[in-house]
């Protein structure tokens, strides 16, 4: 029997129900069972836990692991390649070409270099929205690695079954019973009581399916008891197509084919008007806010803080690397916390706090997994970070949560631990070798530009308008 392990001396954010922040706090779990034991002041939790093996975490900051709920873990392979290209345009010229090529063996390299980022940037459980499916096996990769790594996560079984005619490569487009039967094989196999790991259901977008392939995953995930997630309202272009394909913008699409509702996450809804928000509260559907990778596609800016006015729950995303360029939520945790204050020309429209709450208490109720993670309360899992917050950038640090959000270089986090285990020591991995993950993904990358015809995209010519 392993010893309880007891985080001791740290400002301790625990996201709890009363928010509270304790200087100095400490934290106790058991590795054995994967559970936190107690939260609350340093001496009290020491005096609770006398054998404890205490790690002094003096002038470091203890808080629940990220909850990152939109990414695609194969675009770790494609960092770089779409710059300065809209979403339709970097989908069609790179991103779709290059899914078309993609391997089990990329799968599995890919997912293996973004889960090390994730966990090595406090992220403890995130949702990988696999729609690339040219051959069997990618998704059985991905789960593979987040299992082999030792995070937490979510594999969103991703369709496409329409779209040729706006640039859906045609092996990416799959006949639905087909799709739906390995979504429904993966959630069987991997959705048991206590997995780490489990399977979801992802219709891509809306121009991308049928109103058939929106009323039967509804059917399935009502029969399997699986999370739904699913692009909405990305950029103009979705919403035109939309109303070109089924006479309604996406929000009353996926209303009037009964996909909105609690076990729905809708990712990213950039262009939702105030009656599509006025839909997703009343359906009790979640969001995913991606600020960095809107920005990057120069899509805009989704409506959060009507959203949360609203009361619809709102988690935080980093979205794939070949839209966001990795897979750091503390890079977009500041992006979240600035965005909207520049936007709406209001400092005060969205705080720090709010962020932060977005990527750890909103993520695990947007996954549906509040009673398990996202806050450090006794019970939950021991999904816990721990960051240095002794760099320069950081200190003097007079508001914990203004310093992690807005001062931060993204290399504070120092120790990991996912359902009681340790992951990331000093920084590093310790599940994995990171060196022989980086070679693997970086052969991985380069072989697949080749195939796909991409590699000019990592060649391409000075671009500036300055002269």
């Amino acid at each position: 029997m392993t010893a309880e392990v007891l985080l001791a001396g740290a400002t301790v954010v625990t996201m709890d129900p009363q928010r509270r922040i304790l200087r100095p706090g400490a934290v106790a779990f058991s590795p054995d069972s994967g559970a936190l034991l107690s939260v609350g002041p340093d001496a009290e939790v020491r005096a609770a836990h006398p054998d404890a093996d205490v790690v002094d975490c003096t002038g470091s900051l203890v808080l629940p692991g990220f909850v990152n709920t939109h990414t695609h873990l194969f675009q770790t392979l494609l960092k770089g390649l779409g710059d300065d290209r809209v979403l339709s345009d970097w989908f069609t010229a790179m991103t779709g070409p290059s899914a078309v090529e993609l391997t089990e063996r990329d799968s599995y390299a890919a997912a293996l270099h973004g889960c090390a980022e994730a966990l090595t940037t406090g992220t403890t459980t995130l949702l990988d929205f696999m729609y690339v499916h040219p051959r069997p096996g990618l998704a059985d990769a991905v789960a593979r690695a987040m299992t082999d790594i030792g995070i937490r996560g979510v594999v969103a079984r991703g369709y496409a079954t329409a779209g040729a005619d706006v640039g859906v490569p045609e092996p990416l487009i799959e006949p639905l019973d087909v799709a739906l039967a390995d979504a429904g094989r993966l959630i069987g196999e991997w959705n048991r009581p206590g997995s780490r790991v489990t399977a979801g259901l992802a219709p891509c977008m809306s121009w991308s399916v049928d109103e058939p392939t929106l009323r039967e995953t509804r059917a399935l995930a009502d029969d399997a008891g699986a999370l739904v997630t699913m692009h909405v309202s990305e950029s103009d272009f979705d919403v035109t197509e939309s109303l070109r394909r089924f006479g309604v913008r996406d929000v009353p699409l996926l209303d009037r084919t009964g996909l909105l509702g609690p076990d729905l996450l809708a990712v990213h809804c950039v262009q939702c008007d105030d009656t599509d928000i006025a839909l997703l509260a009343a359906s009790g559907t979640a969001v995913s806010h991606n600020p960095c990778s809107n920005l990057y596609l120069g899509s805009g800016f989704a409506p959060i803080p009507a959203m949360l006015r609203s009361g619809v729950t709102v988690g935080l995303a980093s979205d794939g690397p070949a839209s966001s360029s990795n897979h750091s939520m503390l890079q977009a945790l500041k992006f979240a916390a600035l965005l909207h204050k520049g936007v709406h020309r209001d400092p005060e429209i969205l705080t720090a706090e709010e962020a932060l709450e977005m990527a750890t208490v909103g993520g695990a109720a947007a996954l549906g997994m509040s009673d398990r993670i996202g806050s450090l309360e006794p019970g939950k899992r021991a999904d816990v970070v721990v960051l240095d917050m002794s760099n320069l950038c950081l200190t003097p640090v007079h508001q914990p949560v203004s310093a992690l959000v807005y001062s931060g270089r993204g290399d504070e986090v120092d120790r990991v631990y996912v359902d009681g285990a340790l992951v990331v020591a000093d920084g590093h991995l310790v599940t994995m070798d990171e060196t022989r993950i980086r070679a693997h993904s970086a052969e991985a990358a380069s072989a697949l530009t080749v195939r796909a015809g991409t590699s000019g995209f990592a060649h391409r010519p000075w671009r500036s308008r300055i002269r």
